[in-house]
């Protein structure tokens, strides 16, 4: 019994040594860590533009190698932060990229797995490296893409930058180097920003930022600094258009449309907010919203905005849609409007059936034409034939007429021919 306490006692007593020995060697910040078991690693970095190569190796032989799986978690943080990036690799390098980072603080650690099991059969220590970058100058870096077309990107110029600097900006995209076309100034008149217009993107192709700082005084180009977008991820869409209201079975309806964007414009990829003013915002996956009708006490308005969120993340909303009114002066219940006009028919028409019934009205108007009597029908026959007989006699007196008109004319010519005998012009 006494012998197995001591044994006991002696694995703790190695234990504590071997953790003892792990802390001395990562607080002496040495690039190299040997573990109890006695695996070792080296760290090493290769720079390129703007990205890190962070390379390591170990001391296991080819046989180790062969028998064992080998796996490496990596940690790194960049200076000025407080994230931690954590990761299982399999290959002995990483590329980490800078962006407007001036460094960072990495580790590596090597793990051995039974291949059979999966077990962890040897691990190192940590091996840490420290990666001082060049200065940044730069600071709050932002883009966005609106309308579409419009780009535009601004940033910060710290205070510790030198006096004589300037910052040039420009972007590579689809294998397409693009130029700054407008700068945004601020009063010392350094550049702060860019803005762009008529620029089409492809969704799926990465937009690849190079922000250069130039020494005036001798026009040298000196660092660069460098980041990466997809350019669904910095889009602020334009609200949701036709934006109505319908009232349908003492519900409120409201309806809209997707607005325009550069990438997929299918409903799935949209997420909602529907505002109304004496309720609460809520997120809406559909291009409608349905609630029960209610009454508002003051005036109401209802207004939508959208961002991607489904088939790509992006933080960015769009503006709020112009208000539709629910309630107010202008805008009347419509189902208020309808039962009270459908009202005020039934008690028009009522009232009209009684004043036709207090004074006969629909009598009148109903009564049955009479036929004419016997009387009236001998008058009616006797009054034509003699229309008949005054139309004859008309008649017969033209003609008359018609007749002695050319027996006046002959006896004329007879008086004209005496005349001319007794003259003793006639044989002439």
């Amino acid at each position: 019994m006494a012998h197995v306490t001591v044994v006991s006692v002696l694995l703790i007593l190695s234990f504590f040594q071997c953790k003892t020995l792990f802390s001395t060697s990562l607080a002496s910040g040495q690039p190299d860590a040997v573990d109890a078991l006695g695996l070792h690693n080296v760290l090493w970095i290769t720079k390129h533009e703007s990205r890190v190569i962070l390379s390591w190796n170990n001391n296991l032989t080819k046989e180790e190698t062969e028998k064992y799986t080998v796996k490496y978690i990596l940690s790194y943080k960049f200076f000025n932060t407080t994230h931690e990036r954590k990761e299982r690799l399999q290959e002995k390098k990483k590329i980490i990229r800078l962006q407007l980072h001036s460094g960072f603080n990495a580790k590596v650690k090597t793990q051995l797995f039974a291949k059979e099991t999966e077990d962890v059969i040897k691990e190192s220590g940590w091996t840490e490296y420290t990666y001082k970058a060049p200065p940044v100058y730069i600071q709050n870096l932002s883009c966005i893409i609106y309308n579409i077309s419009f780009f535009n990107c601004t940033w910060h110029i710290k205070a510790e930058a030198p006096e004589d600097i300037q910052i040039f900006f420009s972007y590579r995209h689809v294998g397409k180097d693009f130029e700054c076309q407008q700068y945004i100034k601020n009063a010392r008149k350094k550049n702060i920003g860019c803005h762009m217009k008529e620029i089409y993107f492809q969704p799926s192709r990465k937009i690849n930022l190079n922000i250069t700082v130039r020494d005036l005084r001798n026009n040298s180009i000196g660092l660069s600094y460098y980041k990466a977008f997809i350019p669904q991820t910095i889009e602020k869409l334009n609200p949701p258009i036709n934006v109505s209201l319908s009232f349908e079975n003492g519900s409120i309806k409201i309806h809209w449309k997707p607005p325009s964007t550069i990438g997929s414009a299918t409903n799935t990829c949209f997420l909602y907010q529907v505002k109304i003013t004496d309720r609460k915002t809520v997120d809406v996956t559909e291009d409608k919203y349905e609630y029960p009708f209610h009454k508002p006490a003051n005036k109401c308005a209802a207004q939508v905005r959208v961002k991607k969120e489904r088939c790509i993340r992006n933080k960015i909303w769009s503006e709020w849609s112009e208000p539709v009114f629910i309630h107010d002066e202008e805008t009347v219940d419509f189902m208020l409007l309808s039962l009270t006009l459908f009202c005020l028919l039934i008690f028009l028409g009522g009232l009209l059936i009684c004043v036709c019934r207090r004074y006969r009205c629909l009598e009148v108007i109903t009564m049955p034409v009479p036929h004419p009597s016997d009387n009236i029908k001998t008058w009616l026959a006797a009054d034509e034939t003699h229309h008949q007989q005054q139309i004859s006699m008309q008649m017969e007196m033209h003609s008359e007429v018609t007749m002695r008109i050319p027996e006046e004319n002959g006896d004329e010519n007879i008086q004209q021919q005496k005349c001319l005998k007794e003259s003793g012009l006639e044989d002439l």
